[in-house]
């Protein structure tokens, strides 16, 4: 009788996990998911952060260097005094420039007695106090990208043990001023050193699709950045959305893929520039990081990174991230399943004047007799109609429209 059994080889250089099971092994992992639940299983980090893709507030599409403790405190404070904190938006993430130019005589890093004269730890104290998380940054380099802060390469044990014992909750780590070593051999270090740091603290890589990272990420963090840095305009919005799109297959819960950081609110795109911008990440399963000066904010900005349906896409169990599931020419329909059979669509229009277009059922996955009602997110209403084979709705000029689709009996 063949024996049950079940090997599994970590190789520790390259985070990759291998298993090997026995025939009647096999039978017992009774489903592909099953079998894909063990593999996944051996992630390295394995913090139990990120189930579904973070959300929260980054200090730098905004204020770049210019922050200062005040501002990260007023910031957690209106996080709270809106609501947003609720619909979870949890993290208040500093960027770069909170730490002085050099590490003190015990190699430690300072924080920046001009701009953060408590620290960092009471900083922390005060965040928590609200029921928020605090972020912090730092670089797998020598310095950070402003230069203006040492980095953490060489200094990763000692540096995670420092953020753990302040109580950080998210370290968002950059690719800059590094030793031209690729991101594979670098990154691991911090990772396994936050491991050793004795505090769960979610991993953001930033080193901007340099290697591909959602081929390795997985193993090494929580969320990779999959581009380069965005800004505040429809081409580089919309151009980060197609690099982020490539590698849809590879997101899955504790592992996203981040095309940057929002910039809803900067002020450099059209309110329907902005929710096609929020729509594309939150159906992506990105990261939803504020990005904008959320003390100051208006009732516009408010209603789109505070529109509860389209953020329960992104906050979805089942945690697949939706693809281009058809292009013509400046027309985009995105799609990607829900729990419970439902199904995700955006309905993009990247062109210069309204056009119709068509979801059709065999393009997003629906049987094509399937009947279905939808649900209009930006409108907050269910269309009358049921709807069976496609749906088709009028989109104007970079704009979207975006739905969920419930079969129905």
């Amino acid at each position: 009788m063949e024996s049950k059994w079940l090997i599994c080889l970590l190789l520790i250089s390259g985070f990759s996990t291998y298993c090997y099971a026995s025939k009647s092994m096999r039978m017992r992992l009774s489903t592909e998911q099953n079998m894909e639940d063990l593999l996944t299983r051996r992630n390295l980090l394995s913090n139990g952060l990120g189930s579904t893709p973070p959300m929260g507030w980054n200090s730098w599409n905004h204020f770049a260097c210019n922050i200062d403790e005040k501002t990260i405190k007023e910031t957690a404070d209106s996080l709270v005094s809106t609501g947003l904190f609720k619909l979870g938006y949890i993290y208040v993430n500093i960027d770069d420039c909170w730490a002085e130019s050099s590490r003190d005589d015990k190699g430690n890093l300072v924080p920046k007695k001009s701009t953060f004269p408590s620290g960092i730890k009471a900083l922390a104290d005060y965040v928590h106090s609200k029921g928020l998380k605090l972020g912090i940054y730092s670089d797998a380099g020598y310095y950070t990208c402003s230069k203006k802060q040492p980095g953490s390469l060489g200094h990763e044990e000692q540096d995670a043990k420092t953020f753990a014992s302040w109580g950080i909750d998210y370290l968002k780590y950059d690719n800059c001023n590094n030793d031209f070593s690729k991101p594979t051999q670098r990154y691991p270090v911090m990772t396994r050193a936050l491991m050793n740091a004795g505090r769960p603290i979610f991993f953001s890589l930033c080193e901007w699709g340099d290697l591909h990272p959602a081929l390795w990420g997985y193993n090494v963090g929580n969320s990779w950045r999959t581009t380069n840095d965005i800004s505040d305009n429809w081409d580089s919005m919309v151009s980060r959305a197609d690099q982020n799109e490539v590698y849809a297959d590879l997101a899955r819960p504790a592992g996203w893929n981040d095309p940057d950081m929002l910039e809803v609110g900067n002020g450099g795109m059209k309110k329907d520039e902005y929710i096609v911008h929020f729509s594309i990440w939150a159906i992506s399963k990105a990261p939803l990081l504020i990005g904008c000066d959320v003390r100051n904010t208006t009732k516009e900005v408010m209603e789109i990174i505070a529109n509860k349906e389209v953020l329960s896409v992104n906050q979805d169990k089942l945690g697949v991230q939706a693809k281009k599931v058809r292009m013509e020419g400046d027309l985009e329909v995105w799609a990607g399943p829900l729990s419970n059979y439902r199904v995700a669509i955006v309905l993009l229009n990247r062109g210069s004047w309204p056009t119709s277009m068509i979801a059709h059922w065999d393009d997003i996955g629906l049987p094509p007799n399937t009947a279905v009602t939808a649900r209009d997110l930006w409108e907050h209403k269910t269309l009358k109609t049921k709807f069976v084979g496609n749906l088709t709705a009028t989109v104007d000029s970079h704009a979207c429209k975006m739905y969920i689709l419930k079969p129905v009996s």
